[in-house]
């Protein structure tokens, strides 16, 4: 059922009070710090806004903001109602239905969505290593387990996988299956290379368990290398090491220049205006997802999603804009200030 109570209907209609007496029977009492958990992509964009809010709101205590990998910090707050539970979750991909029937299985019934962005997913390089274009059936010949089905990866160099790339071996440091950035170099990587087959199209339509697991899995021999959710240590690695690429947003390829460069995907290279627009192939939106039963009872809840939902935050010349952040475009961030004025809850029959 689509719940659509904004917080002004909710105070007339005593929810409010309600909601709150339910979280402090849950806790033994209110909570008084507000607690952000999710997505490492997103984490330095809410982490800012965090600052911010405690230098605007004194009266509030800081924000507790924790990197934990988007499927980690949906699981996490949708693990109960409560003090010991998380307000909120960053998420570096849309939230899924299997995870709101979770949410709803421990009592949580109502999520604020906010689409904080838009991110691109890159695949960079050291900046003195000169890797040549990729498109995304490079990738997935490189990196799948069965390429189309056809067998294990024998493919050792990138010149295996298309005579045109160079001669080294590959190795690709990515994040792990609990993160929300795998989800999305899955979907914009993995799936478009693999679909680039005729027979991999048909193979959906006919089974659907058998296209995911041919497109979707990855080599375990060393050509992918989990890095964890620490997108800073995969800079690291690839900086040491100008023969590895690496897997990680846009904003971390940003506050990086001076070490690391993108590989252009298909001739295109990923800037935040190829990103804005669409050109760049491998763009993602990002999110924030909250509680709607736990901002009555969290001190400065309402007051933090007000900083957030700001065009001075999120616009194209917000503050996060200087940490690599793309603007979604107007009517998404218009939008966006309405929902974190009203607290209206994601109409849940949109997920998939």
């Amino acid at each position: 059922m689509t719940h659509r109570l904004t917080l002004k209907a909710a105070a007339g209609a005593g929810v409010v009070a309600m909601l709150a007496g339910t979280l402090v029977a849950c806790t033994g009492g209110s909570r008084t710090q507000i607690r952000i958990v999710g997505s490492s992509t997103v984490y330095p964009f809410t982490t800012a806004v965090a600052e911010q809010f405690k230098r605007k709101w004194q009266e509030f205590p800081a924000p507790i903001v924790e990197s934990t990998g988007t499927g980690g910090g949906i699981k996490l707050m949708c693990a109960g109602l409560g003090a010991q539970f998380p307000d909120a979750a960053n998420a570096s991909r849309r939230i899924k239905k299997s995870e709101l029937e979770d949410c709803a299985r421990h009592g949580v019934k109502g999520l604020i969505e906010l689409q904080v962005g838009i991110d691109g997913l890159v695949i960079a390089q050291a900046r003195e290593a000169n890797f040549p274009s990729l498109t995304e059936r490079d990738v997935y010949l490189a990196l799948a387990a069965n390429p189309f089905g056809k067998g294990p990866n024998r493919a050792r160099t990138w010149k295996d996988v298309n005579p045109a790339l160079p001669d080294i071996r590959i190795e690709v440091i990515g994040p792990p299956p609990t993160s929300g950035t795998r989800d999305s170099f899955n979907e914009l990587y993995m799936l478009k290379g693999c679909n680039s087959e005729p027979a991999m199209k048909d193979l959906k339509k006919s089974d659907e368990a058998a296209h995911k697991t041919i497109c979707e899995q990855v080599r375990e021999d060393g050509a992918y290398v989990e890095g964890g959710e620490n997108d800073n240590l995969i800079v690291q690695k690839i900086a040491a090491n100008p023969q590895a690429l690496g897997v990680f947003g846009f904003s971390f390829m940003e506050e990086n220049a001076d070490r690391v460069k993108d590989v252009p995907l298909s001739g295109v290279t990923a800037t935040y205006e190829n990103i804005a627009s669409g050109s760049f192939p491998a763009s993602r939106p990002l999110y924030l997802y909250v509680k709607v039963q736990h901002v009555p009872a969290v001190r400065g809840m309402r007051e933090f999603l007000g900083e957030y939902a700001r065009e001075s935050t999120w616009g194209r010349d917000g503050y996060l804009a200087r940490k690599g952040l793309v603007a979604a475009p107007e009517p998404i961030r218009r939008a966006g200030e309405a929902i974190a004025r009203d607290l209206t809850p994601l109409d849940e029959g949109t997920v998939k």
